[in-house]
């Protein structure tokens, strides 16, 4: 986008500068041309005043008496009223420049000079005018990439917000760029982020109810049923436990349908080494907390691989430096370490922590104590959990929140198992 935008604007500066520096050279010669006859005409002009003032007084015309009136290495050429022809100086050879004025009563003195102080002026003057033209081009060129870049930056901000969004980033980005239309469309992709976070969250809570209930009723039916099968009469118990055996079947599907919910939600699911991947997201957060006078420390082993998706991830652990930022105080400290089975992500500050109204609420949608959305910890324990990891709030006073993370099995990390699914449509 940038070369793009940087080509129109070096192509316009050159586009300019051809059709204002060729006539200006053009013109800045025939000035200078012109400049040259006038000054030469003027001179014959006033060593025909002289002479005229010489047959006036009835002298005989003295060309010696006007040289001290003649330019430098000019040739004179006189023809007097009776026709006689005096000269002055050497003939010019080469290219030259001539006047002529007129006498009184009759004839002409002619003035010719060479022409190599014009053209030598003339050379100077146009190169002056082109490297006046070069120069604006150049300032043209850095302006022209100075706004490139300003106008290529925006763009590419946009865009990987835009891809970002696309990846389950649903973070609200505060930048802004001065231009109206891209204000405008960064307000649009903040808008629907919100929305798109709300619709997640939505999915989840829609798809942990009614995976409950079914559960709940299935439950209940096979207990009646397995009663209903140790019925005396055979036939009875017979149908009761064919009605058993579907119910069964019927749980095995369902179990099914949520398996494969959960890999369709983590189809970005990879072995992360968070060695290498928590480092990059805390030197993001790092310049926001620095902005506020503010710490953040990290504590990662060498190596720690777990099960998530890249994004999810991101944007989990994004909205708890986010809610330390926002409502927390002191130094923040994000700590990685192996838990049973798990890797264990912790994120806590030393501010005054979670009051005790909201601390076993913090993760409902809606619910806030500092005039927030209330989405943001809702949407990243339903992205921990899309993972097949968990959220909670470990410690109220101080604020300390943790993420239990899967962590693949040894076979899957030697064979680099990435469990990213067909992008094929489904």
């Amino acid at each position: 986008m940038r070369k793009k935008i940087l080509q129109a604007i070096l192509l316009a500066v050159a586009v300019t500068g051809l059709a204002l520096g060729g006539p200006l050279v053009y013109t800045t010669v025939l000035l200078v041309e012109g400049n040259a006859r006038a000054q030469l005409q003027e001179n014959a002009a006033h060593v025909a005043d002289l002479l005229d003032e010489q047959y006036a007084k009835f002298q005989s015309f003295d060309l010696k008496s006007i040289e001290i009136a003649v330019q430098k290495q000019a040739y004179v050429r006189l023809t007097g009223p009776d026709g006689k022809i005096s000269t002055l100086g050497a003939p010019i050879s080469g290219g030259k420049i001539t006047a002529s004025a007129s006498l009184v009563p009759q004839g002409t003195v002619e003035l010719s000079i060479s022409d190599s102080n014009m053209r030598s002026t003339q050379l100077s003057e146009g190169g002056l005018v082109m490297l006046l033209l070069v120069l604006s081009v150049g300032i043209g060129t850095v302006v022209a990439t100075l706004t490139a870049r300003r106008l290529a930056e925006p763009l590419q901000h946009v865009a990987e917000r835009a891809t970002r969004l696309g990846a389950g980033d649903f973070r609200p980005d505060p930048r802004r760029h001065g231009v109206q239309e891209l204000d405008a469309l960064a307000e649009a992709l903040d808008t629907s982020g919100a929305a798109l976070a709300q619709l997640v969250t939505r999915e989840r809570e829609l798809v942990g109810d009614v995976s409950h209930q079914l559960r709940s009723r299935l439950t209940a039916l096979q207990l009646r049923l397995e009663a209903l099968a140790m019925h005396p009469d055979q036939e009875t118990a017979a149908e009761a436990g064919a009605a058993l055996e579907q119910a069964d079947r019927l749980a095995a599907v369902l179990d099914e349908l949520l398996a494969a919910a959960r890999a369709a939600r983590a189809v970005g699911a990879e072995p992360l080494d968070l060695a290498t991947e928590l480092p990059g997201i805390v030197e993001e957060w790092r310049q926001r907390l620095r902005a506020d006078g503010r710490t953040l420390r990290m504590k990662v082993p060498d190596t720690l691989v777990v099960r998530a998706t890249p994004a999810r991830l991101r944007e989990a652990i994004g909205v708890l430096l986010d809610n330390a930022l926002q409502h927390g105080g002191g130094t923040v400290t994000l700590t990685a370490r192996t838990g049973e089975g798990t890797a264990v992500i912790e994120v806590t500050d030393n501010g005054s922590g979670v009051p005790d109204e909201l601390a076993s609420h913090v993760f409902e949608r809606g619910v806030s104590g500092h005039g927030s959305t209330g989405v943001g910890l809702a949407l990243a324990r339903a992205l921990v959990d899309a993972d097949g990891g968990r959220m909670q709030l470990a410690t109220a006073r101080p604020a300390t929140f943790v993420i239990f993370l899967p962590v693949p099995k040894p076979d899957d990390v030697l064979a680099g198992v990435g469990w990213r699914a067909d992008p094929g449509p489904r």
